[in-house]
């Protein structure tokens, strides 16, 4: 369906060891977000105005739209400094699956975030076919990150919403909405909180999101953070969807990934072999 109006994959942030932590967490999570157009439940304890500003964000989105999995097709210009321009298709099935394909003049670089095992996986291939795992640190964090309505802000009852407050990001007046995972077992309930905490901008006016903001780490380091930061922007209406026909990705302030969105396409039964992680569980 064409438009109406109305990273992560660069090289230099794929983190790729087996280190993962708190697994049974994380497991515990996916089961819990499969289905990220059902109503929307927060953790116990979540601010009332933060969850209510996220349903509404949500609701902003989709309007009374159904939406299990996606596939947006557009172009790429990839690399600090835009090095290299290409065509991307980025797809998701619920808020655990996604895939982005960038096809560039030296061949198509990949991301997999992959949970069907029940814990979280990611995976990078470039064009030559090395390939490699993420660290478990960087699987922390929400998967679908360049479709809003795929996020924490659509509801898990293990994730934690705070109101921050009414801010100004890039010269945008801005709701700030902070989400994380409270682990409530001992000695790992900090760690974990801080490894999995997302920062969304919401549009004062609209309520559409305008960015999320959190951090990737180093593979063999997880208290090292790199701010990792995705602004949306000129949002139109596809089959009563509304999309970010602009997404931008950034790594430490500098642009990596710059995404214009051309199609979109909803529910074509996408199955979890899409998806498929080839290097093993971490």
């Amino acid at each position: 369906m064409r438009f109406q109006r109305s990273s992560s994959i660069q090289r230099a942030c794929l983190f790729a060891t087996s280190i993962f932590v708190f697994p049974h967490v994380i497991a515990a999570q996916l089961q819990n977000i499969s289905s990220p157009t059902s109503n929307q439940n927060f953790a116990q304890g979540s601010d009332p105005q933060a969850s209510s500003l996220a349903s509404q964000a949500i609701a902003a989105i989709l309007g009374k739209s159904v939406i299990n999995d996606i596939t947006l097709n557009g172009n790429a210009t990839w690399g600090t400094g835009g090095s290299e321009t290409g065509t991307v298709v980025l797809r998701a099935l619920g808020s655990t699956e996604c895939r982005i394909d960038i096809a560039l003049p030296d061949g198509t670089r990949t991301e997999i975030r992959d949970a069907s095992a029940g814990y979280a996986q990611g995976e990078w291939v470039n064009p030559d076919g090395t390939t490699g795992m993420f660290a478990g640190q960087n699987t922390m964090t929400d998967a679908v990150w360049f479709f809003p309505a795929f996020t924490s802000l659509a509801g898990n009852p293990n994730v934690t919403l705070t109101y921050v407050g009414l801010e100004t990001l890039d010269g945008q007046s801005v709701q700030h909405i902070r989400s994380y995972i409270a682990n409530t077992g001992p000695a790992s309930s900090t760690a974990l909180q801080q490894l999995t905490t997302m920062d969304f901008y919401l549009e004062s006016s609209t309520l559409l999101p305008y960015a999320v903001i959190f951090n990737q780490h180093p593979d063999d380091n997880q208290l090292v953070n790199i701010p990792i930061k995705v602004v949306y922007s000129n949002y139109q209406t596809a089959l009563g969807v509304l999309v970010p026909m602009h997404i931008q990705r950034f790594m430490n302030a500098a642009s990596i990934l710059d995404i214009t969105l051309t199609n979109a396409q909803f529910n074509t039964g996408l199955t979890t072999a899409t998806f498929a992680i080839t290097g093993g569980a971490q």
